[in-house]
């Protein structure tokens, strides 16, 4: 599997970054430039049904070559990168053999990979990373799992004897902005089950995801000048505040872990006369989500009869939902990822995702999708890294789950 580096490198050359409030979709035109590029290499390498869709979506298909009935397994991950930070011009450094110490990301900017401040660092020692050079994000997320992917199935193809059922290859675009679901069509991919490759440390196995909505509050003011403005003015800024205020204080991603959900403030913006105050909206269990939607809304109701009706104009919609709900049925795919897991020494580690991924969607879709580590960790910034021996073991780990889906069949 050591092609998985090598492909790692030359897909986080592209940029790919998605972009925020952009109705298009894809909503950068770049990501094409990948797209089409994996729809080569998959052509090259001897896939078939290979095709890349007007809205971007990479498939293509290894047909089965054994006569049991297998399910057709979907293996999928995204091609863009968030926003949040620059994707142009990534120059990934390879650092041999991590000694604990201090990693210099970018010596003019004094900025360092420290383990005092990433701990998870220790658990590197020996192996081999590669990070960024402090300018960009690395891309590991998730084009590290779009590398795995295509490590995998070229070692499929190139290995006749290993016996699977039909394996359907995903690669969709603006996942980082939550539509990277919108497009997929499921029927065309062909799957009736799937794997996102689209975590973090190696062992991570998740099929628990956040329920998800996000809040817009306008608030209306009214700017009056403030030397004449007793019992007039309404100020929009204070008031958009005000409502942040009465919030709980520790239902904020500061203070929460685990299954612990929140309200989160994005951004705002404002004045006297006019705001704006976004958030998101998280928890894993489906009761306390619709409680704090409510109480979201509530607060909105208090302040319009404190201030007057139609001060506050509150919008809520939902985002995605806990996959673990459409999973029920197929926990087979949890026990088979953690038997495959076991075999090639590696550690599951099930925990719920605090976020979410295509794999959430698609569940809902009709394509239950759980999710399965990369080996990348501090994604979306200059401090995101990847272990090379990770990404190889993932790539080992597709190969093994497909062999597993096979034999457990009668």
């Amino acid at each position: 599997m050591s092609s998985v580096v090598d492909r790692f490198l030359r897909y986080v050359s592209y940029d790919t970054q998605s972009a925020d409030e952009v109705e298009q979709l894809p909503s950068t035109e770049k990501q094409f430039a990948l797209a089409r590029f994996l729809a080569k290499e998959l052509e090259e390498m001897g896939a078939s049904d290979v095709r890349v869709s007007d809205q971007c979506y990479v498939m293509a298909r290894i047909p089965a070559n054994t006569t049991k009935s297998v399910p057709s397994l979907g293996l999928i991950a995204h091609m863009d990168t968030s926003p949040a930070f620059s994707g142009h011009e990534v120059r990934p450094q390879r650092i041999t053999a991590y000694d604990g110490g201090r990693i210099c990301l970018n010596e003019e900017q004094r900025l360092f990979l420290d383990p005092a401040e990433f701990p998870e660092l220790l658990a590197y020692i020996g192996k081999d990373l590669i990070v960024t050079d402090g300018t960009t994000l690395l891309g590991a997320d998730d084009k590290a799992g779009v590398a795995e992917i295509m490590a995998a199935a070229e070692y499929l193809l190139a290995h006749q004897k290993i016996l699977h059922g039909q394996i359907c290859i995903g690669f969709t675009p603006d996942e980082e902005v939550g539509k990277g679901a919108d497009g997929f069509d499921v029927d065309a991919f062909g799957a009736d089950v799937a794997f996102t490759i689209d975590g973090g440390a190696l062992g991570e196995l998740e099929y628990e995801n956040f329920n998800a909505a996000s809040g817009r509050v306008h608030v209306h003011g009214k700017s009056i000048h403030p030397g004449s403005s007793k019992g007039a003015m309404k100020n929009a800024a204070l008031i958009g505040m005000e409502f942040q205020s009465m919030l709980p204080v520790f239902e904020n991603p500061m203070y929460t872990e685990g299954y612990e959900g929140f309200y989160h403030l994005v951004q705002m913006s404002g004045d006297v006369a006019g705001a704006t105050f976004d958030y998101i909206i998280r928890d894993h269990d489906r009761a306390r989500f619709d409680f704090k939607k409510a109480q979201f809304q509530r607060t909105a109701d208090f302040l319009n009869g404190k201030y007057g009706a139609g001060t506050i104009e509150v919008e809520l919609v939902d985002s995605y939902y806990n996959m673990k709900e459409m999973l029920k049925d197929h926990m087979y795919l949890i026990d088979l990822a953690q038997s495959a897991m076991e075999e090639l020494e590696i550690q599951p580690r099930i925990c719920p995702i605090r976020g979410g991924t295509d794999g959430a969607r698609l569940s809902y879709m009709g394509l239950p999708c759980p999710n399965l580590c990369t080996g990348g960790h501090n994604f979306h910034g200059p401090y995101e890294f990847v272990c090379i021996q990770s990404m190889e073991k993932v790539s080992q780990l597709l190969v093994r789950i497909v062999q597993k889906l096979e034999q457990m069949q009668p």
